[in-house]
């Protein structure tokens, strides 16, 4: 796995620190999005019906009862990342935590989104007072992760609600703590089991508490 180019010129922009690190997934961690997405394809003329885990195909043309294809659904997800803030909210008690986490320690947002959308991205986080460094990546996050940490062996925590990106971290960087989150669990059961090494949390409140501890804060 390589990094993505454009994620490491964004890595090379901050300031670092010796601090232990923590980096938390945006959509489903620290936004909504999987409440207000479907609410968004109605207005657009679709429907979303989650028989399997994942948005591809799970998306009916409303007016034909078809399922649209996943090249459709790339465009409705980039057209919903447009008017992002619009629709979307923060998790509960995301905010609170974040912040008395982030008093001993440096919090990156580390998005999976193109490119295009960082500064739409930035300006709802800024609006929503979750000024964090925020990071975009079209690539997996291991790599990314990696370099966040630099060249100090600082204690790293990684937060998302994708079982493949706490892989590419599980794999790329061994010695990091990994926390499945899910701002909203009612999808868990269409998932996969997840796989060894991760902790599951089901709130932001068990996800504080475990970070905390698990980095010595």
């Amino acid at each position: 796995m390589t990094i993505d180019p454009e994620t490491a010129r964004q890595i090379d922009e901050l300031s670092l620190s010796n601090d232990p690190l923590i980096v938390l997934d945006v959509d489903d961690v620290i936004l909504e999005f999987i409440r207000p997405f479907p609410e968004y394809l109605r207005t657009r003329g679709f429907e979303l019906k989650l028989e399997s885990f994942g948005l591809n195909g799970n998306v009916t043309d409303l007016s034909s009862g078809q399922r649209v294809d996943n090249e459709t659904v790339a465009q409705l997800v980039d057209a919903f990342f447009e008017v992002q803030h619009d629709w979307q909210k923060l998790a509960e008690d995301a905010s609170e935590t974040i912040a008395r986490l982030s008093r001993a320690s440096q919090v990156v947002l580390l998005t999976a989104m193109p490119h295009r959308y960082r500064q739409t991205r930035r300006t709802l986080l800024d609006q929503l007072d979750m000024r964090y460094p925020l990071l975009t990546t079209e690539r997996a996050k291991g790599p990314a992760i990696k370099r966040l940490r630099g060249g100090h062996p600082r204690p790293v925590a990684f937060v998302d609600d994708m079982y493949y990106n706490l892989v590419s971290v599980r794999d790329t960087v061994v010695d990091a703590h990994l926390f499945h989150l899910m701002a909203d669990n009612s999808v868990r059961a269409l998932m996969p089991p997840i796989p060894q090494g991760i902790t599951v949390v089901e709130h932001w409140k068990e996800a504080g508490e475990k970070i905390a501890r698990s980095l010595k804060l």
